[in-house]
């Protein structure tokens, strides 16, 4: 990796360790390889937020060319969210395409996601699916996501009736997390739900 690119994530990764975030557990960094081209990133879930509670792992992958192009980010933790792909864990934020500035660090990336699971953007989104629900049944779509949160972040527990409803469709052999998936878009109806799962 060019010369540059390595001195400059040195530097930016000394930075997220020594902030006050990091001392607060709200962000972190940790190397993957040696030569800094790949970094495992973590978030803590906002506050007052469905996400509260939980930790959401991302990767981060640093380009040759930074800091004058992003780095490539997503989610490795899956998480329900308009501005997150539910199934790739991609994510539809501007400061990581055409917004970004070479002024930004991984300090401000983590922070703006961090930002991001506060402030949903459902009018530019990565999930349609996700982005319906957040505007047509916001109280759903809470729940949802507070669901998700728990099962794979690690936040507390959620609903006992969506919880129900995913013991009952695992108890006839389905896969969990395609069970969670397959609730989750259609609605929490289990008859929907059902019929998704057969026809996958």
């Amino acid at each position: 990796m060019a010369n540059i690119a390595v001195q400059r994530i040195k530097r930016e990764f000394k930075e997220v360790l020594k902030s006050e975030e990091t001392s607060k557990n709200q962000i972190k960094v940790d190397l993957v390889d040696e030569n800094f081209t790949e970094l495992k990133g973590e978030i803590a879930g906002p506050p007052d937020t469905p996400y509260e509670g939980g930790r959401f792992e991302l990767e981060i992958k640093i380009p040759e060319t930074y800091p004058f192009n992003p780095p490539k980010v997503r989610f490795i933790t899956k998480i329900w969210h308009p501005n997150i792909s539910s199934v790739t864990g991609a994510i539809c934020l501007d400061i990581l395409k055409d917004q970004w500035a070479a002024a930004m660090t991984l300090r401000t990336v983590l922070l703006s996601l961090q930002a991001l699971l506060a402030a949903a953007e459902p009018d530019d989104p990565q999930d349609a699916v996700v982005a319906n629900q957040y505007k047509q049944n916001p109280e759903m779509f809470k729940q949802t996501a507070r669901l998700w949160s728990h099962v794979y972040a690690g936040a507390p527990v959620s609903s006992p009736d969506y919880t129900r409803k995913i013991d009952k469709l695992c108890a006839m052999g389905f896969d969990k997390n395609a069970v969670i998936a397959a609730l989750s878009s259609k609605s929490w109806d289990v008859e929907s739900a059902t019929e998704l799962l057969l026809s996958n």
